[in-house]
């Protein structure tokens, strides 16, 4: 018996120094839980016995409780919930006699919300409902809660979006406070506060957005100084003129982050009042805005520039199809102006390449719904020179405020705490496999430094424009980048070739830019702020970016098998977008739809293996491939919306290769029997 004790704890120490860290708690389907710690420590195991009043995303502390010697894995338990990451939940109602309880529908373990029967909100037994949890103390059995709204039994597809946000924790609607807040923000502008602005009302000024556009954040003003000299003012909604630090906007809008935009709605960062009102850059409205003043040349050289607050009119609201019908045509509504903007913001596309920055091509699915929600239709949406235009002059704003902001010390030559956009150089270890791919295709990298790098990438990006490949190479390119993050800590943005970048073109969607606006507004005020909080504000911010771009990739996700439902035993062409040891991932040509073929469903034509080199499922008989980039035929055979899946099977026949001169096995298949 004593040896066994001994053995015991040769292997597991029991904490007598109580060990305390601070993650985030992933909970599993099976029930176990997981906490990340951001420190990169090692996750800690907790059982379900050991959540304590913990649900899954919450940021908690842990006391470890046991450790192993030998593969230092740890458990341990939850004894504090920091913060809640999810508060609105998407379920059914149980209702009795005396009490209710509300189910969610949820694929990880999760308890019953007891329900006070004067907080039912008028549902009834069975319906579907969002429900808020309200209070779950340490000392309660169950959490309680109350109900927010009765979701609608025939509209599965408002349930499906409203959940999408609610688990990644985004609230579904603003509090009446928050409401009323915004609701007391006044319409009329202050006289005073006019008169300490520089007046850009009488110069051309107009706003490009898309067609179904209702906060226009931006606007472009032009304005000739002389022969050759031209005034340019990129023009930002003053969002921080009405939002201010730490009242009930601001601290909602914090949470928030940023706005959602899913396939048929926006869920906002801000109340419409303030979003789509009194900060949206409407046409033939005076507004107040952030502005960043530029001198240049025909032939695009900034000569100067001033950056301030100003008060604008917005003359026209352009779409981004009227204006590229104008380059185009070359004829229309300011067509000179917008002519013009068009050869400079070309000109700097083109050094911006020169000097760095990668250009992957970017494709965004549009869905076209009906009254109902339900996609009839997708299209795909490129980057034309209209959207070029815009995003030129918004780079240009971004760039130069910060730069203005790091080159603006104070005292002991201190740097300013603020939000810089930063994006680093690619992965090594994710690099090193992508340059022996595109070897195969002919395309050589230059290691030396991070800019031979981006030309690199460059050369090989030209070269393959309209060729089978492209999609491959550009899909796995972009897989090797790392991620572009907020931080106060400045390292440049690897992927747009600049020393100084940040994020000062969208305070309306996006909290970062309200933070920009109150420092640049500090520095103008020659009192700079030197906000402590400003790198837990960026790793807030840039987690909630993160997952905002998970809900709007699950929700599109979700219309797209909603869209493929309606076409079971259909075929398309398509292309190999990703492999893996259990199937090939396949993507629509039309529609960029998704979805999977499994190994299984080709056993009947050969056995298949991964060469994860190759990026290819190989036959072991007939040598055929299914590799990253090629042309195959395929059936849709299932759509399931509540994992939101597609199953795909090959349609043998005329495919297409994607390689070129690599001399690769094609076979015809016997169909199955």
């Amino acid at each position: 018996m004593s040896k066994q004790k001994n053995k015991k704890h040769s292997t597991t120490k029991h904490t007598h120094k109580a060990l305390l860290e601070t993650g985030v708690l992933e909970i599993t389907r099976s029930g176990i839980g997981y906490v990340v710690i951001a420190n990169g420590t090692g996750d800690i195991l907790v059982r379900q016995g050991n959540f304590n009043t913990a649900l899954h995303g919450d940021t908690v502390t842990v006391k470890v409780i046991k450790e192993s010697s030998t593969t230092k894995k740890k458990e341990g338990r939850i004894v504090d919930v920091l913060e809640r990451r999810q508060t609105e939940f998407v379920g059914h109602l149980q209702l009795s006699t005396n009490f209710a309880f509300f189910i969610p529908d949820t694929e990880r373990p999760m308890p019953d919300i007891f329900i006070p029967l004067d907080k039912l909100n008028g549902a009834k037994h069975k319906e579907k409902v969002i429900a808020r949890l309200v209070k779950w103390d340490k000392d309660d059995r169950k959490p309680v809660g109350e109900i927010v709204s009765i979701l609608s039994s025939e509209d599965e597809n408002d349930a499906a979006m409203k959940d999408i946000l609610a688990q990644s924790g985004f609230p579904l609607s603003f509090d009446k406070t928050v409401l009323q807040e915004a609701a007391n923000l006044p319409v009329v502008f202050d006289k005073k506060e006019i008169e300490s602005r520089p007046d850009c009302r009488d110069i051309l000024t107009f706003t490009i957005d898309p067609v179904d556009a209702k906060d226009f954040h931006d606007a472009i003003s032009i304005k000739k100084i002389k022969h050759n000299l031209y005034e340019i003012g990129i023009h930002i909604a003053d969002v921080s003129y009405y939002v201010v630090p730490e009242n009930i906007l601001d601290e909602e809008a914090y949470k928030r982050a940023t706005s959602v935009y899913l396939p048929d709605r926006v869920n906002p960062m801000l109340p419409e009042k303030i979003s789509n009102e009194l900060c949206s850059l409407r046409p033939h409205e005076d507004k107040f805005t952030f502005s960043a003043i530029f001198e240049i040349t025909a032939a695009g050289e900034v000569k100067n520039h001033w950056i301030g607050r100003t008060v604008i009119h917005s003359n026209h609201r352009f779409t981004y199809e009227d204006v590229q019908s104008i380059i185009e045509n070359e004829e229309g509504l300011y067509a000179e102006q917008i002519l013009l903007l068009n050869t400079i913001a070309q000109k700097w596309r083109k050094q911006r390449f020169q000097k760095g920055a990668i250009n992957f091509s970017s494709q965004e699915v549009r869905f076209i719904l009906d009254e109902k929600g339900k996609p009839i239709g997708i299209t795909v949406k490129e980057s034309k020179e209209a959207h070029q235009l815009v995003e030129e002059c918004m780079l240009l704003a971004n760039k130069t405020v910060a730069e203005f902001v790091a080159h603006t010390k104070v005292k002991d030559d201190k740097e300013i705490p603020f939000p810089y956009r930063v994006h680093d150089k690619p992965n090594e270890d994710k690099l090193t496999p992508f340059i022996a791919f595109a070897r195969k295709y002919g395309h050589q990298f230059n290691t030396s430094t991070p800019e031979k790098i981006a030309q690199s990438f460059n050369d090989m990006l030209k070269a393959v424009q309209g060729l089978p490949e492209q999609h491959v190479l550009e899909q796995l390119g972009i897989r090797t980048m790392s991620k572009a993050i907020y931080t106060e800590n400045n390292i440049g943005h690897y992927g747009l070739g600049f020393t100084y970048y940040c994020h000062f073109t969208s305070p309306i969607r996006r909290y970062p830019d309200v933070l920009v606006h109150r420092v640049v507004a500090s520095i103008l005020r020659k009192k700079p702020l030197l906000d402590k909080k400003m790198e837990e504000k960026c790793k807030h911010c840039s987690e909630r970016e993160r997952a905002a771009m998970d809900c709007e990739r699950v929700g599109n996700k979700y219309k797209q098998v909603e869209f493929m439902k309606e076409r079971l035993g259909e075929t398309f062409e398509g292309i190999v977008s990703g492999v893996a040891g259990f199937g090939f991932w396949v993507e629509t040509v039309e529609h960029k739809c998704e979805g999977l073929v499994t190994i299984v469903s080709l056993n009947d034509y050969d056995e298949f293996r991964l060469v994860e080199a190759d990026y290819a499922l190989v036959g072991r008989r007939s040598g055929r491939q299914f590799r990253m980039g090629d042309k195959v035929t395929i059936k849709v055979v299932a759509a399931n919306l509540e994992k939101r899946q597609l199953d795909y099977e090959w349609v043998p026949g005329s495919e297409v290769k994607a390689g070129k001169g690599l001399g690769r096995k094609v076979v015809k298949a016997k169909k199955r029997k």
